[in-house]
């Protein structure tokens, strides 16, 4: 059986996606900062007969959390085969120039260094996986191309510091989709869409069970499927792949 964890997995899109996994018969380790509302979500899983998953505590903005659910899902298995970095943060309304620098470095330490530190941390299970998947929960905000072009959909949505930690954090999985390109791994971008959840006050048109179902997608990736790629039906729905 494939393993799985999914940070800030217990509620939204997290939760669906671990739902879907489930379904498709991966054990899921589900990630969340208060360990009460992960159990929650487990037993909701468990009433639908959805059984191999556990929750986890993991931070990802405390390295001693993120160390201490390492220690602790190496104790359950040896091999961890897929990483879903679902884990972020919106902040509040940012411009470019009235936003303080302090909320430009918490958004950062959520959407961009807890990622690196998540997937640093547990590289080394998956590196014993015969199919290793890493998703990055990204967003079509996140792309530098789009944002440049006034035609665009989204043109004039522009929180400065999310903005800046999704752009950053789709390079972040080019680089690591590099480092990896001669193993196993696939490592890819996902844009879940626009999709209405507490992350933007269930404004989104799209449907959470549409928006797992793009990440779930990506993690379950044959071995011919492609890696360092930025997946958005949402922005580009012709061909899946929205520009950098």
């Amino acid at each position: 059986m494939k393993t799985v964890l999914i940070t800030g997995a217990n509620k939204s899109i997290g939760f669906e996606t671990a739902r879907q996994l489930l379904q498709q018969g991966y054990y899921v380790y589900l990630g969340c900062r208060d360990l009460q509302k992960g159990e929650q979500a487990v037993n909701q899983l468990h009433a639908e007969g959805l059984n191999h998953v556990e929750a986890i505590t993991i931070d990802v903005d405390d390295v001693e959390s993120i160390k201490t659910a390492r220690e602790f899902v190496g104790q359950k298995t040896k091999v961890l085969d897929v990483l879903i970095n679902n884990a972020g943060v919106h902040g509040v309304p940012q411009t470019a120039l009235n936003t303080d620098g302090g909320v430009f470095r918490e958004v950062f330490e959520t959407n961009f260094f807890g990622v690196i530190a998540v997937t640093q941390a547990f590289i080394d299970l998956m590196k014993l996986s015969s199919e290793p998947r890493i998703v990055n929960v990204t967003s079509g905000l996140g792309s530098l191309t789009l944002h440049s072009d006034p035609e665009w959909k989204y043109y004039g949505v522009k929180p400065a510091a999310y903005v800046a930690s999704k752009a950053a954090l789709n390079a972040y999985t080019i680089v690591l989709a590099y480092d990896l390109r001669d193993s196993s791994f696939k490592v890819n971008a996902v844009d879940p869409s626009y999709t209405a959840t507490d992350f933007n006050n269930h404004s989104g048109p799209g449907t959470v069970p549409d928006a797992a179902a793009r990440v779930v997608k990506a993690a379950v990736l044959g071995p011919d499927g492609p890696t360092g790629q930025f997946f958005s039906d949402d922005n580009v729905p012709e061909t899946g792949i929205s520009p950098w």
